[in-house]
């Protein structure tokens, strides 16, 4: 099936996007789905996420524990805009002291399902991937392998 191409802006770069015919993504799609990586495609929110959708419901200290060598400040910052963007759910029990509980919502937990595709991709390209890596380690040129 034929394809064409288009290139959607971002700041600072261009993206390039497939679209198959009769099925082309609108300038409006292509804007979503740049600021949805923006938001979440770093290195916190991914490991937040991934912690969440293997366990469901989490405390703050425990989240932390999970993800490991994240600061407080930075868990604080990334579960609030997970909140904020709709993806997760912080509910507060009326007790003393008050218990916090994160679960991923229904949105969130799609995401998650998205993103398991590339850790199944990198999977699969283990070792090409780890083979490009030393290339650049050992200041070879970046050449697929």
């Amino acid at each position: 099936m034929p394809s064409s191409r288009k290139v959607a802006s971002h700041p600072g770069r261009q993206v390039a996007f497939r679209a198959e015919s009769g099925h082309s993504a609108g300038a409006e799609i292509d804007t979503m789905v740049l600021d949805v990586l923006s938001r979440v495609a770093d290195k916190w929110t991914m490991c937040v996420l991934e912690v969440l959708s293997q366990h469901r419901v989490l405390r703050f200290t425990r989240i932390g524990e999970l993800v490991g060598s994240i600061s407080q400040r930075m868990l604080t910052k990334t579960l609030r805009q997970l909140e904020a963007d709709g993806l997760l759910i912080r509910t507060v029990y009326p007790e003393v002291p008050p218990r916090v509980e994160y679960r991923l919502t229904e949105l969130g937990d799609s995401l998650c399902a998205a993103f398991c595709s590339v850790w199944l991709w990198a999977e699969a390209h283990e070792a090409e991937l780890r083979a490009l890596q030393q290339a650049r380690q050992d200041g070879r040129p970046k050449a697929a392998v």
